[in-house]
């Protein structure tokens, strides 16, 4: 059952069939528009999408719009960085030689939540002073730091857990840094009813 002013009201039904094999009769998929002309919004901690669409339309049901707009995340949850999936960043220093990378990534990997690693270096030119010969010289020196970034699952794992699978495989690890939503822009559709294509 949907509202009398639900934009999924007169979409066709369609039958499909589930996981199971079962045939059920559902809503077709919806077409979205793209959006012809748009304003940023960056996105702030408290943000609630209902609260976004009060602030641009004066009408907080109006949160579907911005979500059409912005495609790339499945959900509003995942526009404002609330949903549980958490992305953070990890520094990671080895004191040895060859750094064990396939033993940290099987161990995070093993751990229940965790939906992806990757492991980044970066290489950066730093000037430093040093001593040469008994004259101070600047010499353009080159660091190399090294860090995990994990997208894992909040309701299954921690970054205890995390920092714990990283420690045990030989490594020192910094501060996790969270990669999330905040700071970053989403798009606001002007108020306006799309015309299909």
């Amino acid at each position: 059952m949907f509202a009398k002013n639900s934009r999924y009201r007169t979409l066709p039904e369609v039958v499909s069939t589930n996981a199971r094999g079962r045939k059920q009769i559902t809503k077709d998929f919806r077409d979205v528009a793209p959006a012809a002309g748009e304003f940023r919004h960056v996105v702030a901690g408290a943000d609630r999408l209902d609260n976004v669409a009060f602030k641009y339309y004066d009408q907080p049901t109006k949160w579907w719009r911005i979500s059409d707009a912005n495609p790339d995340f499945m959900s509003p949850q995942a526009l404002l960085g609330m949903e549980p999936i958490d992305t953070a960043r990890f520094a990671l220093h080895f004191g040895g030689a060859a750094a064990p990378w396939t033993e940290l990534v099987r161990r995070v990997r093993a751990l229940v939540g965790v939906e992806d690693i990757k492991v980044v270096e970066e290489f950066e030119i730093v000037a430093e002073e040093q001593t040469v010969g008994g004259q101070t010289v600047t010499v353009n020196v080159e660091h190399v730091s090294r860090s995990a970034i994990v997208t894992y699952n909040r309701m299954n794992v921690g970054t205890e857990q995390l920092v714990g699978a990283m420690e045990t495989s030989g490594f020192d690890v910094g501060e996790p840094q969270r990669i999330g939503r905040v700071g970053k822009e989403i798009v606001i559709p002007p108020d306006a009813a799309q015309p299909r294509s």
